[in-house]
């Protein structure tokens, strides 16, 4: 596991249970009251729905899941050459647990009231892709497609291509549904943004400084090989005891950031670290997603 997808048990879990927990948000509150959600998979249930009345169909078996694996097979190969082996593997399975789990999740309705549903499974949801997202990998779809692109354009939001992609989703919906399904589908994916949104927020910029008074040399090799960060690192002397210092600087995203953070014990050398989080980079500051 750690060769393949570069994770630990706990990224590892955090992938499995969020993918789940999603699941049962779309299964137990979105499909039983003949919602859709954003992205790929509310693709994949409109298509499903249409396929359904075009043809009429009679089946208990939701196939949303497989048409969303479906789509998705081509992304992956847009993952694997544009964000690399890593973040492709981890979401090959991420996506692989998640159209599993919405076939063998029965569609069960849980509350009647359809307010209810929308806000209960929105949380659930935002949690569980927060939960996929924080472990560094994807629920594929938009995903992929709008961090290829936001790799290659600074410029370029990730956000918009989503909410364009769901515009459409939600128009044709309301066409062929009526304008209360709609609403209540938009209503849906507002609550589960605002919960990814506190859960996750993507490649935010960061800094250290490291200061210790020993050879800082495992710091910088788990930075430059484990992190795939340059740094910058000088001598000074400690204004206290006028001691010979050394004090490391590097740019970082949130979640290397955290990386580090979590590696700093292993180290076996005093030290004290100054971050800053949420600040403005320009330049060639690569984004890691």
């Amino acid at each position: 596991m750690k060769k393949l997808f570069n994770w630990d048990y706990k990224d590892f879990f955090k992938a499995v249970v969020g993918s789940i927990l999603f699941c049962v948000a779309i299964n137990f509150f979105v499909v039983p009251n003949h919602l859709y959600t954003g992205g790929v998979l509310g693709l994949s249930q409109l298509i499903r729905s249409l396929v359904i009345d075009i043809f009429k169909l009679k089946t208990t078996f939701d196939f949303s899941g497989t048409i969303y694996y479906m789509i998705n097979i081509p992304l992956f190969f847009i993952a694997y050459k544009y964000l690399g082996k890593t973040f492709f593997f981890r979401t090959l399975f991420a996506v692989s647990i998640q159209a599993l789990m919405l076939s063998l999740i029965p569609n069960i309705k849980i509350v009647d009231d359809i307010l209810t549903n929308v806000v209960v499974g929105g949380i659930i949801g935002g949690f569980g892709v927060g939960m996929i997202l924080s472990s560094g990998a994807s629920t594929g779809g938009t995903d992929i497609i709008g961090l290829s692109l936001a790799k290659r354009n600074n410029n370029f939001s990730v956000g918009k291509l989503g909410m364009l992609i769901n515009a459409v989703i939600y128009v044709v919906a309301g066409l062929n549904y009526g304008l209360e399904i709609m609403v209540y589908s938009i209503i849906y994916s507002t609550v589960d943004g605002l919960i990814l949104d506190r859960m996750h927020e993507q490649n935010i910029c960061s800094t250290a400084f490291i200061f210790c008074k020993e050879n800082p040399k495992q710091i910088n090799e788990f930075i430059k090989n484990e992190l795939n960060r340059d740094f910058t690192y000088w001598h000074a002397k400690g204004g206290y005891d006028d001691s010979r210092t050394y004090i490391i600087y590097t740019a970082l995203t949130k979640y290397e950031l955290i990386k580090l953070e979590r590696n700093m014990k292993k180290f076996n050398i005093k030290t004290f670290m100054i971050k800053s989080e949420g600040i403005g980079i320009k330049g060639e500051f690569k984004k890691n997603f």
